[in-house]
C-alpha cells in the first residue's frame, strides 16, 4: 500500500495517524494549528472526518435519536454531529497547511457527497470509520475510486468484515487495510484484544494495524509487537479545549511519547539473526572456556580438579573437557594457561 509517497509493508516503519476530529472545538485556526503539533509530535499522517450533521443522521427527537449508554449519554447525534463536525470549507486549507508541513492528510467519508469533496481535494486515501463498516454502498463507492482503504473493525463480526472486503474486491480495489479497533470511548485496555492485529493481517492477507481509543502508549506499543503497520490515535492540542473527543484524545506531549515508544518498540523487534554483533561477539570474552586450575608436570593426568570450565572465554570450548579428562599432559603447565587440544596426549 503506497499513501501518497508512504509505502507501508511488512518491512516498513509503522504509519501514525494523529486523528483531528472534532479536536479543532470549532476553530479553524485550532484545527491549522493542531496540524503544526501534529508534525512535531511525529505523526506521519493528520486524517480528519468529513461529515455534517445532516449527511451523518436526522433530526429527529425520537428515543432512537438519543445516545444511551456512552460519554456522550443523553445527546442527540444531531446535536451532537453538528458540534463535533469539521466544516467543509475549512477542508482545502487543512490539506494545504498538512502538505506545508509534510504531512499526508486524508480523511474519513461519512456518504457520497463527502467522497466527491475529498476527490476534489486528491486526497490520497480514505478511511472507513468503524461504525460505516456495514455500509456497503459507501464502501463501495469508496473503493471506486481506486485508492487504498483503510476500514475500522470496531464494530464488527467477522460477516461485516467479509462483507466489507468483498465490496472493495468487488469494484476491483484490493489496496485494503483492516485496523483492530474498540469502538467505546475511552476504551478498557482489558478489551483491546491486541493479539487480533496478528491475525487479521494473516486471515485476510492485508495490512493490519490499530485505531486506539484507550488511554496511554500501551496499547500501541503491543500492537507494534503483534506487527501493526498503521497506528491511529485521536490527538489534541490541549483536553482543555474540550469538544466531544478530548477526555480520550492525547495531547502533543503524550503523542510525542509514544511515536518515540512505538519507534523504540520497532528497534527493539529487529529481525530474526542468528549471527553477532561485534559488541555482542566481544561478550564472548566473558563465557566459559577450559584453563589449566592447578599447575601441572608433563605425564599427569588431567582431573576435573587441575582443568575446570572457568570465566573468560579465551581457553578450549568447554565442549572438550570430558574428551580431556583421563588424558595425559604433554608438557608442564601453569596455572591460569588457556587449554589447547594439543596439550593433551
Amino acid at each position: 500500500m503506497i499513501i501518497d509517497n508512504y509505502k507501508i509493508d511488512s518491512q516498513s516503519p509503522v504509519f501514525i495517524i494523529a486523528e483531528l476530529s472534532a479536536n479543532h472545538n470549532g476553530s479553524l485556526e485550532t484545527a491549522l494549528e493542531t496540524v503544526r503539533a501534529a508534525k512535531r509530535a511525529g505523526a506521519d499522517c493528520i486524517k480528519l472526518q468529513t461529515y455534517t450533521a445532516d449527511t451523518i443522521t436526522l433530526d429527529s427527537d425520537k428515543e432512537d435519536f438519543v445516545i444511551k449508554g456512552t460519554i456522550w449519554d443523553g445527546r442527540k447525534l444531531h446535536s451532537l454531529y453538528q458540534e463535533a463536525y469539521t466544516p467543509w470549507e475549512w477542508h482545502a486549507e487543512i490539506y494545504k497547511a498538512a502538505k506545508e508541513e509534510g504531512l499526508i492528510c486524508f480523511s474519513s467519508p461519512f456518504d457520497k457527497t463527502a467522497v466527491d469533496l475529498l476527490e476534489e481535494l486528491h486526497s490520497p486515501a480514505y478511511k472507513i470509520a468503524s461504525f460505516e463498516i456495514t455500509d456497503i454502498p459507501l464502501i463501495e463507492y469508496v473503493a471506486s475510486k481506486g485508492k487504498p482503504i483503510i476500514i475500522s473493525t470496531g464494530i464488527a463480526q467477522q460477516e461485516d468484515i467479509e462483507l466489507a472486503l468483498d465490496a472493495c474486491r468487488r469494484m476491483g480495489n484490493n489496496n485494503i487495510a483492516l485496523l483492530k479497533c474498540t469502538s467505546s470511548y475511552p476504551a478498557p485496555i482489558d478489551e483491546a484484544n491486541m493479539i487480533m492485529v496478528k491475525d487479521l493481517a494473516e486471515r485476510y492477507n492485508v495490512i493490519s494495524g490499530l485505531s486506539d481509543h484507550t488511554m496511554g502508549s500501551t496499547v500501541p506499543i503491543v500492537a507494534t509487537a503483534f506487527g501493526a503497520k498503521i497506528i491511529e490515535k485521536h490527538f489534541i492540542l490541549d483536553r482543555a479545549i474540550g469538544g466531544p473527543d478530548a477526555s480520550f484524545s492525547m495531547n502533543e506531549e503524550e503523542f510525542t511519547a509514544m511515536v518515540k515508544a512505538v519507534r523504540e518498540a520497532e528497534k527493539a523487534i529487529g529481525v530474526v539473526d542468528y549471527t553477532l554483533t561485534e559488541k555482542q561477539a566481544k561478550g564472548q570474552d566473558f563465557s566459559r572456556s577450559l584453563y589449566i586450575a592447578e599447575d601441572i608436570k608433563a605425564g599427569e593426568v588431567f582431573t576435573e580438579k587441575n582443568l575446570r570450565s572457568v570465566r573468560p572465554g579465551f581457553g578450549l570450548h568447554p565442549k572438550f573437557f570430558n574428551e580431556l579428562i583421563g588424558k595425559k599432559a604433554k608438557l608442564d603447565l601453569e596455572k591460569g594457561t588457556p587449554m589447547k587440544l594439543d596439550f593433551a596426549e
